[in-house]
Parts: structure tokens; C-alpha cells; sequence
């Protein structure tokens, strides 16, 4: 796409305000805001659970990103992030109906000099005092390791979901891939041996909810090689991940690997390296826009021996794109009015995603796509993001989790009920 035509429709941004209950006439005045604002005033002060009914707060959430990790950028500031944050907030309402809103932070700087280093605790001081407003928060391009602390901590002191999109939001939809290559493969998801390129935010989380899923082989690389225990350059994060092997490099742990995962950067795995996995293996290379490992590569070396290919490109088949993700986790987390996003919510949202991936797709989403058999398969093992049934799949599926889990204030669930409720949102979006 050219320049000129990219810059025109990032000019005016792209989020605005919306009012679903507009002021017309003097009543509508006074009761929108004084003389009548003041009685919801008064029973949030005496019940602030009373704020999820009577204020926009329940179906809000806040894009918070400090700039510091943006796309595959890196370090450009929190400005720079804004065009990020907007898209975010408009795949939030596109894809699930869900208002959301860019709140970057400028936190980093001191006296309006970038200092390299982003801050744990002023992120967290930040986003605290804003939380009375939002539903949920959702982490973005927040570099790693600052990431992980910012995150959990949230998570502990805020009532709300705290979800960072760059650690989950992949690893969720990498999941539920990894879930239907075992199928369509025809091997044990426990017994698959899985290599990972890439130690940042989104290999660790990747791995963990690997790790939750069942699998039990899980090897990962950086750019000092194999995270091996012991390895001198370990950090206490690393050791947490590390492995008992003698693989010093990520060529040497791909002898015989079922699964690759690319979350690290572009042309850095070789084809003779992907030559020596297992028979049929499957090879996600999702560094963006350049991937590990170039599709037509990957077609060349294996000539016609089965493999399965995904990216993190829209233009080849199986996109692992965390749009499939976070805009759903969240419509069904808000809706029950969850308190946290678990593992168990997490692993729901994967196996929903993977289940999608085997029913028929419908009519619409099929024009979209005109040059692909959406049948499931080595070409289709994950979904689409304009599937419009996902936002049923998902939704329901991380709302029962969360309320299984006991971490949702609604006092009673219907799933029949809350499936209709998505599916009339769905025809009004």
C-alpha cells in the first residue's frame, strides 16, 4: 500500500467519542447532568460495584503503552505508540463490540530526554490512577523485562482484568494452532517436542501456556543461544525457562523437532535447520514483517514432504494475528464483570479458537478470503479474525471459564442466554 494512501487514513486519528444517549432537549440536560447526575453520584459513593451499572466504566478499557517495545520498532516513546493504541481501540469495537481508549505514558522521559529505561513502578503508579474508569486494562509494547513485573502486579492490586496483549495475546492463538497441528498431524500434543526462537515477552508466555495446555517438551533460544540451566549469561528469568540439554544452539535443538516458533527476528533460521525436524512438523515464523523463515523458503526446501506453515502475515495462510484474541477475551471477561484473566480463561479462549477452525465457515468470511479453502486443514489450522462466529466461540467460552473460576461478579450465568445476548450484538455491529 502506498505512503500517501496510509498517512491519509491515519490523518484525524482514528478513534472519537461516541454518545449512545444523546442530549436533545432541557430534560435530557438536566438529567445527564446536574440536578440528575448527582443521584448516581451518591450511590456509587455508597456502593462503588453500583459503577458497572450506572457509568460507562463495565464496557471500557484502557490501551495503556509507554512506547518503549513498539511493534517491531522498538524504543520510539509514547507519542509514537498513539497510531498503535488507536488501532487497537478500533479492532477492540470492530471485532467485539468493545469501547477502549489510547492512554499513553510518558513516564520514561525526564526533563523530555528519553532514559532507555522504562520504569516499573511509574507505569504502575500510572495506571492505578486511572483504573477507576475502566473495565479492563489492556498492556501494550511495553518492553520486556519491565513487562512481567508491570503486568503482575497490576494483577494483583486491581480488581479489574490486567491482560498484556504482547505476552498472551500470541501465545493464546499460538495455543490453539499448536492444538489443531497435533490433531491434523496426528501426534500427541504431550509428546510434541517444541523449540522456541525468541525470549521476550511473547516465547515466555507462549511457552507457559504451551506448558498449561500439556505440553511437556518445551526448548527456547535467544540470541545467546539455547537457555540451558546453568548457562553463564542466565538471568533468574532465564533460569525459570531453561532446560536440561546438551543443544548449545537453536540448529542443534530442531534435530527431530516437532513444532518451531518464531518470535524473534527476521531470515535467522536457515532451511537445513528446519530439514532436521520431524517428519511433518509445523514451522510458525511470526517475526513481523520479515519472518524467521520465508514461506516460498520453506516450500523450496521441503519440496513434497508435509509440513504445516504459519506467519504472522495477513498475505499466507494461518495468520496468528492476536486480533483472533484479545477483542473476544476481553467482550466475554467484561461481561461477567471478571476480576482478573486466569490461565483457565486463557486455555479457554485457545481451545475455542482451535474448535473454530473445524466447523464450516460461513458465506461472508469466505469472500474475503477468495484465493483459500477455509477447510480445516494443513492450510487452515487457526481462524480468521472476520469469522463473526469467534466472538461467540471466544466470548463464551472465557466468560464460563471465569465464572467457573469464581473470579466474576455476575451472581448467576446462563451460557444459552449469554450465546444469544453475543449473537444479537453480533447482527447490530
Amino acid at each position: 500500500m502506498q505512503e500517501d494512501i496510509i498517512m491519509q487514513l491515519h490523518r484525524g486519528g482514528k478513534v472519537g467519542t461516541a454518545i449512545p444517549k444523546p442530549i436533545k432537549t432541557v430534560d435530557d440536560l438536566c438529567v445527564a447532568y446536574t440536578p440528575g447526575v448527582a443521584l448516581p453520584v451518591k450511590k456509587i459513593a455508597q456502593d462503588e460495584a453500583l459503577a458497572f451499572d450506572y457509568t460507562a466504566k463495565g464496557g471500557v478499557v484502557a490501551v495503556v503503552s509507554d512506547g518503549t517495545a513498539i511493534l517491531g520498532l522498538g524504543d520510539l516513546g509514547a507519542t509514537a505508540s498513539i497510531p498503535v493504541m488507536e488501532g487497537k481501540a478500533v479492532l477492540f469495537k470492530t471485532f467485539a463490540d468493545v469501547n477502549a481508549w489510547p492512554v499513553v505514558l510518558n513516564h520514561c522521559r525526564e526533563n523530555g530526554e528519553n532514559t532507555g529505561k522504562t520504569d516499573p513502578q511509574r507505569v504502575i503508579d500510572a495506571v492505578m490512577a486511572i483504573a477507576p474508569m475502566y473495565g479492563g486494562i489492556n498492556l501494550e509494547d511495553i518492553a520486556s523485562p519491565a513487562c512481567f513485573e508491570i503486568e503482575d502486579r497490576l494483577s494483583e492490586l486491581l480488581d479489574i482484568p490486567v491482560f498484556h496483549d504482547d505476552q498472551w495475546g500470541t501465545a493464546v492463538i499460538v495455543s490453539a494452532a499448536v492444538r489443531n497441528y497435533a490433531i491434523y498431524s496426528g501426534k500427541a500434543l504431550e509428546e510434541l517436542k517444541v523449540v522456541i526462537s525468541g525470549a521476550g515477552a511473547a516465547g515466555t508466555r507462549i511457552r507457559d501456556v504451551l506448558k498449561a495446555a500439556g505440553v511437556k517438551s518445551v526448548t527456547m533460544s535467544d540470541i545467546d543461544g539455547v537457555i540451558y540451566k546453568g548457562r553463564p549469561c542466565n538471568t533468574e528469568h532465564h533460569e525459570r525457562i531453561a532446560v536440561d540439554t546438551e543443544a548449545r544452539v537453536i540448529s542443534e535443538a530442531l534435530v527431530g523437532a516437532d513444532v518451531l516458533i518464531g518470535v524473534s527476528a527476521a531470515n535467522c533460521i536457515k532451511p537445513e535447520w528446519v530439514l532436521a525436524m520431524a517428519e511433518n512438523p509445523a514451522i510458525f515464523a511470526m517475526a513481523n514483517p520479515d519472518p524467521e523463515i520465508r514461506p516460498e523458503v520453506v516450500a523450496e526446501a521441503f519440496g513434497n514432504r508435509p509440513y504445516v506453515m504459519a506467519t504472522g502475515r495477513s498475505d499466507y495462510p494461518n495468520q496468528i494475528n492476536n486480533v483472533l484474541c484479545f477483542p473476544f477475551l476481553f467482550r466475554g471477561a467484561l461481561d461477567v464483570r471478571a476480576r482478573k484473566i486466569t490461565m483457565g480463561m486463557k486455555l479457554a479462549a485457545s481451545k475455542a479458537l482451535a474448535e473454530a477452525a473445524h466447523r464450516p465457515v460461513g458465506e461472508a468470511t469466505k469472500a474475503l478470503y477468495p484465493n483459500e479453502i477455509l477447510e480445516f486443514g494443513r492450510n487452515y489450522i487457526i481462524p480468521k479474525p472476520f469469522d463473526k462466529d469467534i466472538l461467540v466461540d471466544v466470548s463464551a467460552a472465557v466468560a464460563q471459564a471465569a465464572v467457573d473460576e469464581g473470579v466474576a461478579r455476575v451472581e448467576s450465568f446462563d451460557i444459552e442466554a449469554y450465546k444469544q445476548q453475543l449473537r444479537d450484538r453480533q447482527k447490530n455491529m
